[in-house]
């Protein structure tokens, strides 16, 4: 881009490639869907503003995510969010799902030299969770760092700081990841489920739509976990949970079920949608992120139906 760019349309087209790959960014900074869109149009307004400050197509790139970057430290200040302790995903009220199909449309590398690979281990929900417990700089400097591969150099330039004071970060940075992430990581691989999660997923969707409690609970850890930010609740193993079945699934349950597969963050999910008494229409109602081990659910992470048409999901069937 040089100084020479003025219009509009031609600003567009140089820097639309890089938009879903800053909304991931911001997306992990934030840990929210909605306010990473507003935290990148937020980026591409001060872009604009001040799109003769770069000269370069190849430093264009790194200048938006300084900009983006720094659009969410702003945030963050402003709403004084922080997690001090992380025992489960209800301490964090603003965390939302990502929708796959949208995180495939980063080209692959091979397609696209300066494309970042969404690997799953950076986007998996325990992961978004146990960065919220991090100072708002020293998540930049974790995901400039051992996400994004940029080198000290430039990262301690993108925050204004120095080398030694980046790299001070970062070490805090990864001691604190360590002591909230699971023991248990998921490995990189493409975004498709593996057959094992395939199953899982359809034997969870099936026990859903014939209201079969017992189905639902032989698929599940014992010590199962369900929480469904923004709601503070959490329900950790099966007798907590039960209740849960017996009311979506039981005689005076609401109405009937119909879940449709998708995928969220790397992880299987299922789409429901409630038809009630009385009703001509299944409804778009929640979705259920499914965390897998060794053959069984060991977690599930309830949302909400706003962002349905994000996944491309119709709001009734």
């Amino acid at each position: 881009m040089t100084s020479s760019l003025v219009g509009e349309a031609a600003f567009e087209a140089l820097t639309q490639r890089h938009r879903r790959e800053l909304h991931v960014h911001c997306y992990r900074m934030l840990a929210s869907f909605d306010e990473a869109e507003d935290a990148v149009q937020e980026t591409y307004l001060r872009a604009w503003r001040a799109r003769e400050n770069v000269t370069g197509d190849v430093l264009l790139r790194a200048w938006l995510y300084r900009i983006a970057t720094n659009v969410c430290l702003d945030l963050l200040r402003s709403r004084a969010r922080h997690v001090s302790q992380l025992h489960s995903f209800a301490e964090v009220s603003w965390l939302q799902p990502y929708p796959d199909q949208l995180l495939d449309e980063i080209a692959a590398p091979d397609e696209q030299p300066d494309a970042v690979a969404v690997a799953r281990e950076t986007i998996e929900l325990a992961f978004l969770a146990a960065l919220q417990v991090l100072p708002a700089r020293q998540r930049a400097v974790l995901l400039l760092r051992d996400v994004l591969g940029m080198p000290a150099s430039e990262t301690a330039t993108l925050l204004g700081t120095s080398v030694s004071a980046a790299n001070s970060a970062l070490q805090r940075a990864r001691t604190t990841m360590q002591e909230h992430l699971p023991s248990h990581r998921m490995q990189w691989r493409a975004g498709q489920p593996s057959p094992e999660e395939r199953a899982l997923l359809a034997r969870f969707i099936d026990a859903h739509e014939r209201c079969d409690a017992a189905a639902a609970v032989a698929i599940a850890a014992e010590d199962l976990r369900v929480t469904m930010p923004p709601q503070p609740y959490c329900f950790e193993g099966l007798s907590m949970v039960m209740p849960l079945l017996e009311r979506a699934f039981g005689p005076d349950r609401d109405g009937d079920w119909r879940l449709v597969p998708t995928m969220a963050n790397r992880m299987p999910t299922a789409a429901s949608y409630l038809r009630r008494p009385g009703d001509r229409e299944f409804r778009a109602f929640k979705l259920d992120v499914l965390r897998i081990e060794a053959a069984t659910i060991v977690e599930i992470t309830t949302f909400g139906p706003s962002l349905f048409p994000a996944f491309g999901l119709p709001p009734t069937l």
